[in-house]
């Protein structure tokens, strides 16, 4: 009767201790207080997954803006854009695939959300072809 009485008790605490303390957004992901709201790095992958950025990109974090030369040749209507963005901020849209660029005069705009889900920053991605 003790040890069912003990596993009783422990099996409470257990329970007692995974309620949810934190709060989550709608995918799941956990909202802190952080309100820092950048991108760090850029990055732009081919079909092959190997970058077909001809340099490194300039990221403005003030402007908001990407300026990104890509490779001659490179298949615009298929790249795989990545970003490094600062500690607990998330990306919107989110990207799930590959992403067409290919109207060089209608750049894509990609929002960046704080960790506290209150800061949105608009980053624009501005593309140029590598010339021959």
């Amino acid at each position: 009767m003790k040890t069912y009485i003990v596993v009783l008790v422990i099996s409470l605490i257990a329970f007692a201790g995974c309620k949810k303390d934190y709060p989550v957004d709608e995918d799941g992901l956990l909202i802190t207080t952080r309100a820092e709201c950048y991108v760090s790095n850029f990055e732009l992958l081919g079909t092959d997954f190997v970058t077909v950025l001809s340099k490194a990109p300039v990221i403005d974090t003030v402007a908001q803006t990407i300026n990104a030369q890509v490779v001659y040749g490179a298949d615009l209507k298929n790249l795989y854009p990545q970003f490094t963005l600062v500690t607990d901020a998330k990306l919107d849209p989110k990207i799930t695939g590959k992403v067409d660029f290919s109207d060089l005069a209608n750049p894509k705009v990609y929002t960046v959300v704080s960790g506290d889900r209150k800061v949105r920053k608009p980053y624009t991605v501005y593309l140029t072809v590598q010339s021959r």
